[in-house]
């Protein structure tokens, strides 16, 4: 059995602001509970959430951790009570309601899944938060189907580049928003058949006449893109919010919602239960597993940062330049 030390190096926020209020700390490792493991981090993701939360926007839900982070990858190190299916050594990677920002992290052991064979243990950090958002989302919710078409605003962020690749493997059409050259770029490499830079172009205008619509619309900017994307919606259209950056009131004509018969819709992922985060566990390692580790797929990573480093992380993120996820190391 591995010995694990009484305390580990975590990333605090004792007063929300700006990314320098991210603080080193020491806390006591924390002990698995019935039903989780505890996990020694190798990697850790850094999200949207991750910046709210530091901003003091997005507190923890009651009985998660006050450390940040919200997906993991690393080894067993101890397995609770009630728990079979891991063992001590497993590599593995975890979606987490907090606490990730630390050397170790306890997971319910159903969020838990082995990381992906051909995937670096730097890397899978990287994976938890944004595939089962994607998946939950664009496939569970949205019901996308193959042949449909796709419009993922953000397109080159974490979220954006998972579900390029996702739906464009498994047959649709994928468009995308972005807001550099190079960004858009990216997007198309990884399999969107068109990017949209939206600092020079309208994406309604853009993509209206020639796409003829869009099938499934996924949203992390809400705001004045509300009701183009209602315009963009074909019969029957789906119109998915993740997020809000460009704000959470908006005004609406119902109009064209009705007489398309659209549907709007919304989740959060932090906040639902284990059973449900469990189910999205299981979609996920039998029908995207085998993307990722027959190398279809991949985590798309725009740089590393050693957990100490947790303000550098942050500034990055802050600055809109990157492309794909951030990740912290131990």
């Amino acid at each position: 059995m591995a010995t694990i030390p009484e305390n580990m190096t975590c990333i605090e926020v004792p007063e929300p602001g700006g990314p320098e209020a991210l603080k080193v700390g020491t806390r006591p490792v924390p002990e698995p509970e019935n039903g989780e493991v505890l996990i020694k981090v190798a990697s850790a993701g850094v999200n949207r959430p991750d910046v709210m939360q530091r901003q003091g926007s997005y507190p923890p839900p009651p009985g998660a951790s006050d450390i940040p982070g919200l997906e993991i990858a690393g080894t067993v190190a101890k397995v609770g009570t009630g728990v079979s299916e891991w063992q001590e050594g497993d590599e593995v990677c975890a979606l987490v309601t907090g606490g990730g920002y630390a050397e170790y992290c306890p997971a319910p052991a159903p969020q838990i899944l082995p990381v992906p064979r051909g995937v670096s243990m730097e890397h899978a950090g990287g994976i938890p938060e944004t595939f089962f958002t994607v998946w939950t989302n664009v496939f569970d919710r949205a019901r996308l189907q193959a042949g449909e078409k796709l419009l993922v605003h953000g397109g080159s962020s974490g979220i954006g580049t998972t579900a390029i690749q996702i739906a464009n493997e498994l047959g649709s059409r994928v468009f995308a928003t972005a807001g550099s050259k190079e960004k858009c770029a990216a997007c198309e490499e990884l399999g969107a058949e068109r990017a949209i830079n939206y600092r020079e172009e309208d994406f309604l205008e853009a993509l209206k006449e020639s796409t003829g619509g869009m099938d499934v619309i996924l949203d992390m900017v809400a705001g004045d893109y509300v009701q183009k994307n209602i315009s963009l919606l074909r019969t029957e259209g789906r119109l998915v919010h993740i997020a809000f950056l460009g704000g959470h009131k908006v005004e609406l004509n119902l109009m064209s919602t009705m007489l398309k018969r659209l549907s709007i819709l919304g989740s959060t992922l932090r906040t639902q239960s284990i059973e449900a985060k469990a189910n999205i566990a299981s979609s996920l390692k039998e029908k995207v597993w085998p993307l990722i580790e027959s190398g279809r797929i991949k985590p798309v990573v725009d740089s590393t940062f050693p957990l100490t480093d947790a303000v550098k992380a942050h500034e990055r993120i802050d600055q809109g330049d990157h492309i794909g996820k951030i990740i912290l190391t131990m």
